[in-house]
């Protein structure tokens, strides 16, 4: 176990550049079982999450080979099927939630696969019936040996078919979709998930010779096609890292520069830091976010009280409500966050309030809060990550805060950052990785 120790209240500056991003790692390195023809994949992120996936595909025989920094080629030419049926599977699958995604992948090449109860974040219950649900339409036939085994899945033929996801999930899209791309027929996906990672995902599949259309909308087609071939991916920078390093710049009043975000890939992500007051310049595919003494909350047209709430895209992804509450903290104004989608991401606000913040926690969904506007700093605690956003939200608050903070688990952080302490070093940070 390690601990991040942070002497905060240093002002920041310099350039930073965002990691690959890791939503759209974990489906693309899924993807690769689709064919047994060579992939490269760029700007891979070099984080633990997206490094157990690269392990775990090694396991199933996968052929992974470094192909220079952040990028890799896979060749799955000979995967091993029985390897799925073992403890150390199941074990390695269980403990990385995205795992679930090289089912669609198997039962469009194979027929059948195996997956564990998949783990991740304890944020919530986070169920999986949009993964199973869309697969069974289209012919997987699944079957659980109890809740501590593993799901064992026929698809032996898969038809294409009309389907509405009962919601909009990301993961769930990308694996019927994957699934589909191979089956016979055509299939409609109605209510699916448009982030740009899918659109990432679709643009690939497309490139190894997939049939999909309607993509970047919520409606889905595919004419399933025999067999996929290799191509070159290169990822887009991580949404949430950019979010994150805008709201690291407010916090600790600091001048900073992130690099190559894609900005039209960004979505309403700098909308709503706007609506905080954070003020940003674009320069080229650069944002620049200048020094600021303060920033005061938007208010709604009727003088009502600003509320940031999340939504499948193109809203506002969940991914950042974190990081929106923490930079709420020290704004001019007040704020009601809604997380509407995970029931227990709000909870790590007790140790926000613990370090001086003004917030209200409503229920397990909404907290209000009161911006303390930089006249009041935060103080320095311990405190441990709950999750990955909570993790990097109590992080930014702990550069900002008065005096010595340290946060343990950071191995949560560490999941879905890359070489987070070195590069804020870079930027002026005082900030130290230690073992326990």
């Amino acid at each position: 176990m390690s601990s991040f120790v942070i002497n905060g209240g240093n002002k920041l500056a310099g350039e930073i550049t965002p990691q690959g991003a890791k939503n759209e790692a974990l489906q693309i390195l899924c993807a690769v079982l689709l064919t047994s023809e060579t992939v490269t994949i760029h700007n891979i992120p070099d984080i633990r999450d997206v490094n157990k996936l690269i392990e775990l595909l090694g396991d199933m025989g996968v052929e992974v080979t470094p192909a220079g920094k952040g990028s890799y080629t896979f060749r799955a030419g000979n995967v091993n099927l029985e390897y799925l049926k073992s403890a150390d599977f199941r074990k390695k699958g269980a403990g990385l939630r995205g795992s679930v995604m090289i089912l669609g992948p198997l039962l469009a090449r194979f027929g059948k696969g195996y997956i564990p109860h998949p783990g991740g974040d304890k944020i919530g219950r986070r169920r999986l019936d949009t993964h199973f649900i869309g697969l069974q339409k289209l012919g997987a036939r699944f079957e659980s040996e109890g809740p501590n085994s593993f799901y064992s899945i026929d698809a032996s033929e898969l038809k294409g078919c009309y389907m509405l996801l009962d919601e909009a999930s990301v993961t769930g899209t990308a694996n019927v979709l994957m699934a589909a791309v191979m089956a016979k027929g055509k299939t409609t996906i109605f209510n699916a998930a448009c982030e740009p990672y899918l659109v990432q995902l679709c643009r690939m599949l497309n490139r190894m010779g997939a049939k999909i259309t309607g993509i970047g909308s919520n409606l889905l087609e595919i004419e399933g096609v025999e067999q996929l071939g290799g191509t070159t991916h290169t990822m887009l920078p991580d949404m949430i890292e950019i979010g994150s390093f805008i709201g690291l710049a407010a916090m600790t009043g600091s001048a900073i520069t992130i690099k190559d975000v894609h900005f039209r890939e960004l979505g309403i992500i700098p909308e709503v830091f706007g609506r905080l007051g954070i003020k940003m310049e674009l320069r080229g595919d650069d944002i620049f976010v200048p020094a600021q003494e303060t920033y005061e909350v938007d208010t709604f047209m009727d003088g009502s009280i600003m509320t940031i709430a999340d939504a499948p895209w193109p809203g506002f992804t969940p991914d950042l409500i974190s990081i929106a509450l923490v930079v709420a903290t020290q704004a001019k104004g007040s704020v009601l966050i809604h997380q509407k989608m995970f029931e227990s991401r709000l909870f790590f606000v007790d140790k926000l309030i613990e370090m001086g913040a003004q917030i209200i926690l409503c229920d397990p969904h909404r907290a209000t809060v009161i911006g303390l506007n930089h006249q009041y700093a935060l103080r320095g605690i311990t405190m441990s990550s709950p999750d990955i956003r909570a993790g990097v939200a109590l992080l930014i608050a702990a550069l900002s805060a008065k005096g010595k903070s340290q946060i343990d688990n950071i191995e949560q952080i560490d999941r879905g950052y890359q070489n987070i302490d070195g590069r804020l070093r870079a930027l002026g940070a005082d900030i130290q990785r230690i073992a326990n």
